[in-house]
């Protein structure tokens, strides 16, 4: 037998193979067969091409991917790859080889609703799917954020506005052991906080040969189960550390005859790497961009000339240039904080006058200084036996950085950080640095931290944990405190109990503002009787409460009111750069995630926070509305090409931001929820047959099976699908 396909109850694929070879083909061919689409549109997601049958809305990411050098970074590691680690390098081949066999076939509306025919994967391609899906998890454009914050407010705005930011990703994660469960072996269980897509980024796949068995969560277009898996034995889950390991370089940058320079730390000229590509777009016509390469990294924003060519700071037209120090004329404008940040935004020519620099920052990230993904871990993690089996896989990880808990059946336990983080200056970590100044080198690497467990459980919720001392800014602590605390009410916990901690609705957040509503007093009539309602409230974001709906109105006309205060009108108009960097530059956002911070600061830059608070409880309170939080806060999922089949009406959703049934929308923005529970597991290691899991739709991605959205109302409830393991149980499919 090569290998064979099975199904259960709720389509989820199981696979047997005689190797993990073959087992790897048919881990290719079952996903290209349930998520074809997903997977090309990954794949041109990966290469920077995904506009050109998507059209201009995909552009702003073709263009960072192009810049970023994500494709020729995902080859460099494959070549790395191949080189260090060929057992790996042929498993991954193997998959790539499957998804090939099956795309030919695929049928998905999609691709004739677009016009685009399926490609074909090279053997770099799910290493690039990988680079691409996480290029983003460490926040770097928050450094753009900070810049912008700190010129305007100045340093103590680097912590007021502190959150977990737009775009980043989060996790729950907790951990009982033995000592502390109903059936005396470890439980683990969690929730990964993901951009909702549909289909959805996890995969629930079960693989087995004689190496292995092991039931998880796989990411579509990688093979083998990287972040969430049980192996019989042992078990382990991931949260995202929160780590700062990428960096932004601002360069000093110069056309010569033979292509363009960058001004280094010792003082010289040096020859940056330069070509042009042109990123095709449906519908409208194609746009060329330069790529450039400093000794940093790839230049995502700007150039020798800034951004798109603008005026100097003093208005010197394109062309004109001024001259340095070094000689060489430069022309083009920094954004407006960076040019008034001098001297890392400016330069001092000989004469003593500050010089504006054009705006060029290069993105410094691990495996494009490395050539390592850390795809070395993923056949370790699948042969694991025990937690000293997933440590040292854990020691291969590169990409994202992440906190691993893991448990055995034997009573082992594992909590620590995996990942690789640069040791380099603090000034690296909050904001972009000057490259021509010495001191910003990256001089080695972390060693990743390890912690324990306490009264006999461990809880990841992106806190300052373990990975405290390797990250700048992480999420508040209510959902990690609130976990801790009902896993405090019960001496024992069985795994039939754990749902109840995903559906959590508790908002400890809450707080600071209704502290401020409770003082407030000479009210209108409406307004008081809104404030009395609210401090009554029982605190949880319940999608039929229209008290949490209230709160909420509130919460969105604070936020409104503070980011349109004159205090923060520098901050309101974000600078020219890409549009795949806006949303971590947009005020609002950034008000709404630290509004608890914003509330609570000794003094906020002279804004009347009680007068604010009044002015929005009685804007809410003449409004009059009787809705519930359910009726705006809705399920957003995000689709690469939205199909009337395919974007039927949402349902509505309890939680909340800094709840620990975390689904978040944009506070004084948006109420639907764009981010959420992308799976939810409960890993036995007692029965792995007691298991649980669920996703937010199902485990096709083909609009119109019946196993498209089947999953959708468990997930919405908090109930969970069985694990199933038993071959003789599962309804065979074909082979592969």
């Amino acid at each position: 037998m090569a290998a064979e396909i099975r199904r259960d109850a709720w389509g989820i694929p199981h696979l047997r193979a005689d190797g993990a070879h073959a087992l790897a083909r048919a881990q290719g061919v079952v996903t290209a067969r349930d998520r074809a689409w997903q997977l090309e549109v990954e794949r041109h997601r990966a290469q920077g091409t995904s506009a050109s049958f998507l059209g201009a809305a995909a552009l702003p990411w073709d263009l960072f991917a192009r810049r970023a050098r994500l494709d020729d970074t995902a080859r460099r590691c494959w070549a790395s790859l191949a080189e260090r680690d060929p057992e790996t390098a042929e498993w991954v081949r193997a998959y790539v080889d499957g998804v090939n066999a099956e795309l030919a076939r695929a049928a998905a509306p999609e691709f004739a609703a677009t016009g685009l025919r399926p490609g074909r994967w090279q053997p770099w391609t799910p290493l690039g799917v990988w680079l691409a899906t996480h290029i983003l998890f460490a926040g770097f454009p928050a450094k753009l954020w900070r810049e912008q914050a700190l010129v305007h407010l100045g340093p103590e705005a680097v912590g007021l506005f502190a959150a977990d930011g737009p775009g980043t990703s989060g996790s729950n994660g907790w951990l009982v052991s033995g000592d502390r469960s109903a059936t005396g072996h470890a439980v683990l269980a969690g929730d990964p906080h993901r951009f909702i897509e549909e289909p959805g980024v996890y995969q629930q796949i079960h693989l087995s040969c004689p190496e292995f068995d092991v039931v998880g969560l796989a990411v579509p277009g990688v093979p083998g189960i990287a972040h969430f898996g049980h192996t019989g034995t042992v078990a382990w889950a991931i949260t995202n550390a929160m780590a700062d390991y990428q960096d932004l370089y601002r360069e000093r940058l110069r056309r010569t005859g033979a292509g363009v320079q960058a001004l280094g730390p010792d003082g010289a000229w040096h020859r940056a790497s330069r070509h042009t590509e042109t990123v095709e777009v449906a519908g409208e016509e194609p746009v060329e961009i330069e790529i450039l390469e400093t000794a940093r990294g790839p230049v995502i924003i700007g150039g020798p000339e800034g951004l798109d060519g603008g005026p100097t700071e003093t208005g010197t037209p394109p062309g004109a240039g001024t001259r340095s120090a070094s000689g060489a004329g430069h022309t083009g404008s920094p954004a407006p904080s960076l040019a008034a940040s001098a001297p890392s935004g400016a330069v001092r020519d000989a004469a003593g006058p500050v010089v504006p620099v054009p705006l060029a920052l290069a993105l410094r990230y691990p495996p494009r200084v490395t050539g390592d993904l850390g795809f070395s871990a993923l056949l370790p993690l699948l042969r694991a036996r025990r937690v000293g089996d997933v440590d040292r896989a854990a020691d291969l990880w590169a990409e994202p950085v992440n906190v691993v808990l893991a448990g055995d059946t034997e009573g082992g336990v594992l909590h620590r950080v995996a990942g690789r983080v640069p040791v380099r200056s603090a000034a690296n970590r909050v904001r972009p640095v000057p490259a021509w100044e010495p001191g910003h080198e990256w001089r080695g690497w972390h060693e990743p931290p390890r912690a324990g467990l306490t009264d006999g459980v461990a809880v990841m919720a992106n806190q300052r944990g373990p990975a405290a001392a390797l990250g700048v800014e992480f999420a508040p602590p209510h959902r990690a405190d609130r976990i801790t605390a009902l896993l405090a009410r019960k001496d024992r916990w069985a795994p039939a109990d754990m749902a109840a901690i995903h559906m959590d609705t508790h908002l400890a957040s809450a707080a600071p503002l209704l502290d401020l509503l409770a003082a407030l007093d000479g009210l209108s009539p409406e307004a008081a009787a809104l404030r009395d309602r609210l401090l009554r409230w029982d605190r949880r974001m319940d999608a039929d409460s229209a008290d949490a709906a209230g709160y909420a109105a509130v919460r969105g006309a604070v936020v409104r009111r503070l980011a349109a205060h004159p205090a923060f009108a520098a901050l309101a108009v974000p600078p020219a750069y890409p549009e795949v960097f806006l949303p971590w530059l947009a005020l609002p956002p950034r008000v709404g995630l630290a509004l608890e911070h914003l509330l609570r600061a000794d003094e906020l830059y002279g804004v009347d926070r009680p007068a604010t608070v009044r002015a929005a409880l009685e804007e809410v309170a003449a409004a009059g509305t009787e809705a519930t939080w359910g009726d705006t806060h809705r399920l957003a999922p995000w689709r690469a090409f939205p199909t009337p089949a395919s974007a039927p009406g949402e349902p509505r959703l309890s939680g909340d931001h800094d709840c620990v049934l975390c689904t978040s929308g944009v506070p004084g923005l948006t109420d639907p929820a764009v981010r959420g529970p992308a799976a939810r597991y409960v890993w036995d290691l007692a029965r792995r047959e007691d298991s649980r899991w669920v996703v937010p739709f199902g485990a096709s991605g083909v609009p119109g099976s019946p196993h498209h959205r089947d999953q959708l109302p468990l997930w919405l409830t908090g109930d969970l699908v069985p694990v199933v393991t038993d071959f003789a149980r599962l309804e065979k499919e074909s082979h592969a």
